[in-house]
């Protein structure tokens, strides 16, 4: 079977073709500036890549446009659309409806809208790939695959915020934590990396980017998560500002003249390594800096990788000890001096990294040392492979 994994963003939509009797991506893709001018890129396996500068004013457009590169005779990789036998999508938020993936039915859209002033430029985005598809596929099933349904296991303790309880009764404000698909697959890998079965060990997950969040997962299940009721909390981002004073929200709106509205933007988009710095939201700029001597960049990146090392410590206790800690995403996978920073706070425990497999890229590794208590990996996640995973379970029982 063949699965069409979308991720639809408020003016993008990326795409992967997954062929789920080898995992292999048949094709991978991304429509950009949909409702502004328009560009598809689409990356056919074992063809040249294709470029389309075609006008994308809507959604609906985008995903009409995807299909037909998947057909096309010079660049496409399927004959026939009923070659497709069902639709992943990735979705934000799911709230506490969803703790799973689910087939999407009117009720579930629904659910999905309800969860709208959560996650407001993620999940209408979300909707319209999904109404799109409905139209242009009939009759193909949708699943639904949702950011924050890993982390619905947590206990109330962990997820409760100490406000009024009122406030969680009449609008649900708790912890729900993101970037759940990228949790559950890096744990799951981790488990078949050290031979033992989820159920069996502790990890503590770190998907470290230019979003990022920790999460510790217990017996397969997440116990605690960094980010909350929006993604904006947790560890020091690229342009977030992650887990702060609350009243230096009324603070600067006071002393500054600012709007809720500009604090916000302040802390979503001009905050973390990037307001800190003044260089750059890339960490690799913010290296580049530091080696030249900029106080500010190396403040910034003393700050993330104490940030880190701290959260992982706090899981340490929530999970009352680790068998292993992974890395993740863009920087997790990439930057073996972020590791080893991050982990140099951690050597009280006996973990050691080993500096020549700390220094590799790309591959599905221990990089700790034989002796090290706690094993620390690299783990290339795959949100998309677990996307279709999860579409291609339910859809056949």
């Amino acid at each position: 079977m063949k699965i069409l994994v979308l991720n639809c963003g408020s003016s993008s939509l990326k795409y992967q073709l997954i062929d789920m009797d080898t995992t292999d991506v048949l094709a991978v893709g991304l429509c950009e500036r949909i409702g502004i001018d328009g560009r598809l890129k689409h990356e056919p396996e074992g063809k040249p890549e294709y470029v389309s500068e075609a006008p994308l004013p809507d959604h609906d457009v985008a995903v009409k446009a995807v299909m037909d590169a998947l057909l096309d005779k010079d660049h496409g990789v399927i004959s026939d659309i009923s070659e497709i036998g069902g639709v992943g999508h990735r979705v934000v938020h799911g709230g506490e409806s969803f703790a799973k993936s689910v087939i999407i039915t009117p009720e579930v859209k629904a659910a999905i809208e309800d969860c709208c002033s959560l996650a407001p430029l993620h999940n209408p985005a979300n909707l319209i790939g999904i109404n799109a598809c409905e139209k242009l596929m009939p009759g193909v099933p949708q699943v639904a695959v949702f950011d924050t349904a890993f982390h619905q296991t947590m206990p109330a303790k962990a997820y409760m915020y100490a406000l009024p309880y009122e406030m969680y009764e009449k609008h649900k404000i708790r912890r729900y934590g993101f970037h759940g698909t990228s949790h559950k697959y890096v744990s799951l890998k981790c488990a078949e990396l050290m031979g033992k079965a989820p159920e069996d060990i502790k990890i503590i997950t770190c998907h470290l980017g230019n979003g990022g969040s920790l999460a510790a997962v217990d017996k397969g299940k997440c116990v605690d998560t960094t980010m909350g009721l929006t993604p904006l909390a947790g560890i020091i981002m690229g342009t977030r500002c992650g887990d702060i004073d609350p009243a230096i929200v009324k603070f600067l709106m006071d002393s500054e003249g600012l709007t809720i509205d500009e604090v916000d933007n302040m802390m979503n988009k001009q905050s973390g390594v990037l307001g800190l710095s003044g260089v750059s939201s890339d960490f690799r700029d913010l290296g580049a800096a530091a080696e030249e001597g900029n106080k500010r960049a190396q403040i910034a990146l003393d700050a993330f990788h104490y940030r880190v090392a701290k959260f992982i410590g706090e899981y340490l206790v929530a999970l009352n000890g680790a068998d292993a800690i992974v890395f993740t995403a863009g920087l997790g996978e990439n930057s073996g001096s972020s590791r080893q920073a991050i982990c140099d706070y951690l050597t009280f425990l006996g973990i050691k990294l080993d500096p020549e497999k700390n220094s590799q890229r790309g591959k599905a590794q221990c990089i700790s040392t034989e002796d090290s208590p706690i094993k620390v990996f690299v783990i290339p996640t795959n949100e998309e492979l677990m996307i279709a995973q999860d579409t291609n379970k339910l859809i056949n029982g």
